[in-house]
């Protein structure tokens, strides 16, 4: 299974002092020589952490995949375009979050997602939605012709007792085999680290996981190249 390593929280440490460091293109570097298969960035509509000339200087920086996380707000939607990355992900955005809550409901915002969609797969861009395990979105992606699902996986991850636990897990094995069912590759993250990935890895059909504060968390202790190869042995 691949890894694709956020390194949100790289800027994010940088942006309470200002200045350059630490240098998210160095952190990209040190990922991908621990062996990530992506980068994951999210260019958030405040810029509260990744800024506009980090995406660029990160995809001439590696020679990975760069993974940009965004929403479909026209400024963002812009830069994307510019920088064009492997691969985009539409993600939800609320300006109070402390972080992504949950999937996005392609349903509610189908017309414009469809037309982000259709520009970016018209420049060879992979698409992918975050969505919850819900086959109603499942199948909206299919119709909006998106290349691939990343199912949202906090509300496992925050899952209390075995019970709790296993109907997510269930949710999550039924969402990943109907998408490969109408042809969407499978990816899944949020929340998961090392205690919680195990059981998420024994997922039949998922192609790879998303993974960043956990890892950043661990490689105040072990070092981020450290941290990235522990992942990645979970992962195997």
């Amino acid at each position: 299974m691949k890894l694709g390593v956020n390194i949100d929280h790289v800027a994010t440490l940088r942006q309470a002092r200002g200045g350059f460091e630490p240098d998210v293109v160095r952190a990209a570097k040190t990922c991908e020589r621990a062996g990530a298969n992506s980068i994951v960035m999210h260019l958030r509509e405040d810029r509260r952490h990744v800024q506009d000339r980090d995406l660029f200087r990160v995809k001439n920086g590696i020679a990975i995949r760069l993974n940009m996380e965004m929403s479909i707000a026209p400024s963002v939607v812009k830069v994307a375009k510019e920088l064009r990355p492997h691969q985009v992900t539409f993600v939800p955005e609320k300006r109070r979050e402390r972080t992504t809550e949950s999937g996005l409901d392609l349903v509610s915002h189908e017309p414009r997602l469809h037309r982000a969609v259709s520009e970016f797969k018209e420049r060879r861009v992979v698409v992918s939605l975050f969505i919850d395990a819900d086959l109603r979105q499942v199948e909206k992606a299919m119709e909006l012709e998106a290349d691939a699902v990343e199912f949202h996986t906090g509300t496992y991850a925050n899952a209390k007792g075995r019970q709790e636990i296993s109907k997510e897990l269930q949710r999550l094995r039924r969402g990943v085999l109907f998408a490969r069912e109408l042809g969407l590759t499978a990816h899944a993250g949020h929340g998961l680290d090392t205690h919680n990935v195990r059981e998420i890895v024994r997922i039949k059909g998922l192609e790879e996981l998303n993974i960043g504060y956990s890892l950043i968390v661990r490689s105040l202790w072990v070092g981020l190249e450290n941290a990235v190869k522990e992942m990645k042995a979970l992962l195997k």
